[in-house]
């Protein structure tokens, strides 16, 4: 028991001791700001998010993630390790950092929520208009309380629809070459 607690105290003697020589960074010749280092962080949030089957199909497309974040922000892959270091060393900094990224995020998320429940609004509306508008050309629409089609089996309905037909067809004479104009 004595061994262990012994064992103990010695571990967090020799973990205290060891952080506690740590050297601060050297702040990098070219320092991303923070303004910049919160938008290239939401990028590679955005992308590293993105599912595999989305991944895939941009890594097919030639796309490389890291890349593309890089190529973006004007930025190489040393500089942004060597300024995530340095702001990692001052945490204060990098809980602002990770502060507007989070809001920034949170922004984002409503603003396409709100955007999808608009676009999912104007879809429902577009359907009822698109119904609305194929029963009022419909030739099967109601007409007092039945359709064209249940009217035009109608026997009694057949008979005036062929007397209708047959008026139409007299009403035009046809014309003759004898006959002059």
């Amino acid at each position: 028991m004595i061994l262990k607690r012994l064992s103990i105290y010695l571990f967090l003697i020799l973990s205290v001791s060891a952080c506690h020589d740590m050297e601060k960074p050297k702040k990098p010749d070219n320092l991303i700001p923070k303004d910049k280092m919160v938008d290239i962080l939401i990028d590679a949030k955005l992308i590293s998010s993105a599912s595999s089957v989305n991944r895939k199909i941009m890594e097919d497309r030639g796309v490389k993630l890291n890349q593309y974040v890089f190529e973006k922000h004007n930025i190489d892959s040393l500089q942004f390790v060597l300024s995530n270091e340095y702001y990692a060393f001052y945490i204060k900094d990098y809980q602002e950092i990770y502060g507007k990224i989070k809001d920034s995020l949170k922004l984002l998320k409503e603003k396409f929520k709100k955007e999808e429940e608009e676009f999912l609004k104007e879809k429902e509306e577009r359907h009822k208009d698109s119904i609305k508008k194929i029963k009022e050309r419909d030739s099967l629409t109601l007409i007092n309380g039945a359709s064209k089609f249940e009217l035009m089996k109608d026997s009694l309905n057949e008979k005036v629809i062929h007397k209708k037909l047959e008026e139409e067809r007299t009403l035009i004479e046809p014309i003759s070459d004898r006959t002059r104009q």
